[in-house]
């Protein structure tokens, strides 16, 4: 039977070696990993508990040296197969070898990627050049230099194994797709022409797309990742929601939009509209809609303003004042000047129906007056992001 031991060197020399507590005389222990705080040892056993011929275990390693109970990596990393040399890199990467998962024949390198919970990322084979219909295994990789080595028993070595360098000339990426489907959620009609919009979790736009025939989109993604999408589609509010990719190779969000209801447009009575209200809330303006970044009023902004401007030009005097807001997610410095823009834009649409310029002030405040908790560092969920992406129109006098 194989078992682990452990030595300290000291002054150039192995001494203290010591087996390990969890050896057996009953099955073997076998290619020791340390994690990257080594603070868990991993390895290769067939002791109880084993799903196959040999499985992956990790081990806590205790502050006093003493160890923990070993625990099997369980299902998504171990199979009925044999699963053997552990490697861990720098990237807290798990290689490992085994002929358990779909390969090219023999003991195939495949890799996990090993998330802050200690959980495991969808298993990859690394394909060829390194792996073989023959037995390919023992997989170390340094993580600056993207240089390693590997075993293998493959034709043309000089022995039954042998060893073999490589350098990794693209880094493996678990990618995926996401697709979804947009449809209008009265008639159940397919949306087609909709503008979709991928961010990454710090807000960042990483992917346009626009709805076929058949209302679809799609977008190459990561595994593991945490994405959001915005569908906008004239005569429909946006709408937004997040994904977390799972590891199955297809993940689906789709949308259902409601069409606005434009009617007609009825003007408040004089005791609802005063000095110091906010016009938007007397006329039940929640938000004025613009397109991620931007600034121009798309139709469902004018939609909205329509209303503003009739009830300017009923009561002729009034002078307002326009203040938009964004969330807090991008930098307080690109807020500032994409609100500023937008309150801007607003006032040039009005003045443009015929609102007179020096009934308007207009200026955005970005990020610096938050209506909730949500400020930069706090998740918060895309309703409570919305009530701060919002536009008032305070009367300054009548």
């Amino acid at each position: 039977m194989l078992k682990l031991y452990k030595a300290s060197l000291i002054d150039g020399k192995w001494t203290n070696i010591v087996e390990l507590p969890f050896n057996s005389d009953k099955y073997s222990t076998a290619h020791p990993a340390l994690s990257l705080d080594e603070k868990k040892l991993y390895f290769a056993s067939d002791m109880p508990g084993t799903f196959g011929q040999s499985d992956l275990f990790s081990v806590l390693i205790n502050a006093d040296g003493s160890y923990g109970r070993p625990e099997n990596l369980g299902p998504q990393i171990n199979t009925e197969g044999r699963e053997t040399f552990p490697f861990i890199s720098a990237d807290n990467e798990l290689y490992f070898a085994t002929d358990g998962c779909p390969g090219l024949g023999g003991l195939d390198i495949v890799v996990s990627k090993i998330n802050e919970k200690g959980t495991f990322d969808e298993v990859q084979n690394i394909g060829e050049p390194v792996n073989t219909k023959y037995d390919d295994f023992a997989f170390i990789i340094n993580s600056s230099t993207r240089r390693g080595y590997f075993s293998s028993n493959r034709k043309g070595g000089m022995g039954s194994d042998d060893i073999y360098s490589f350098t990794e000339t693209r880094k493996l990426v678990c990618e995926r797709t996401l697709t979804g489907t947009i449809l209008d959620s009265r008639t159940n009609e397919p949306i087609e022409g909709a503008s979709v919009t991928l961010r990454d979790e710090n807000n960042q736009v990483i992917g346009t797309a626009e709805t076929d025939k058949s209302a679809n989109y799609s977008f190459k993604v990561n595994c593991g990742k945490k994405y959001s999408v915005r569908v906008e589609r004239k005569m429909y509010p946006p709408k937004e929601s997040a994904i977390v990719i799972a590891s199955a190779l297809s993940n689906k969000l789709d949308f259902a939009l409601e069409k606005e209801k434009i009617a007609a447009i009825a003007i408040p009575e004089i005791k609802a509209v005063k000095v110091g209200t906010d016009l938007a809330k007397t006329l039940n303006i929640s938000m004025i809609y613009f397109d991620l970044g931007k600034w121009n009023i798309t139709d469902q902004a004018a939609a909205e303003l329509e209303k503003i401007a009739a009830v300017m030009q009923e009561y002729p005097s009034m002078k307002i004042d326009i203040r938009s807001h964004t969330d807090s997610r991008s930098s307080a410095k690109s807020n500032m000047v994409l609100s500023d823009k937008r309150a801007k834009s607003i006032m040039a649409w009005l003045i443009a129906k015929g609102i007179a310029a020096d009934r308007l002030k207009g200026k955005g405040y970005g990020e610096s007056r938050l209506l909730n908790r949500c400020k930069d560092g706090i998740k918060c969920s895309e309703e409570e992001h919305l009530r701060n992406r919002r536009s008032e129109f305070l009367i300054l006098s009548m």
